[in-house]
């Protein structure tokens, strides 16, 4: 899910407070602001990875993979109880790829600063192919694959910024 920093179009289920699932999808509520939805989900997702960053390589590669097969079920779910494709208060997405953003680059405030600003952009830029994904691919896999793309592209760029500053 992404934002254009529009007001959120769609009501906020009253469901998010007492579902568990909905909750979840929701980002713990931050897909609930009246604005930016998918910014404010990405920044509660982000307050996770240093504690993710602490894990080793493949502990924190093991919870991107459970993160993105738990989310494909979880935003199809949660989009089906509720009636739409994909609701824009529906940011587990977005908490998927900002983790997949940070798989192993380094631990600091700058490198998370970048982060988050690199892979807000390409979510709500999303250049080719995140856009034709975006058009194309519907249900939990489609809600997912869009972020999923942006977090690989945003690690990737995350990596050549590591060895270029270091």
């Amino acid at each position: 899910m992404t934002d254009s920093l529009q007001p959120a179009a769609e009501p906020t289920p009253h469901s998010v407070w007492n579902n568990p699932w909905h909750n979840l999808a929701f980002g713990f509520g931050s897909g609930t602001l009246p604005k930016a939805p998918g910014t404010w989900g990405s920044l509660v997702a982000l307050a996770f990875v240093p504690l993710w960053q602490m894990l080793p390589g493949w502990g924190y590669g093991a919870l991107i993979v459970a993160s993105m097969l738990f989310g494909i079920w979880l935003c199809g779910k949660v989009a089906q109880d509720l009636g739409v494709h994909d609701h824009e208060g529906i940011v587990w997405d977005e908490f998927a790829g900002i983790w997949i953003t940070f798989w192993l680059v380094p631990a600091g405030w700058y490198w998370l600063l970048l982060g988050f600003v690199v892979f807000r952009l390409l979510d709500i830029l999303k250049p080719w192919p995140i856009s034709w994904v975006d058009r194309q691919v519907h249900g939990g896999l489609g809600i997912m694959l869009d972020d999923i793309l942006a977090g690989f592209a945003a690690c990737g760029l995350m990596h050549i910024a590591v060895s270029l500053l270091g």
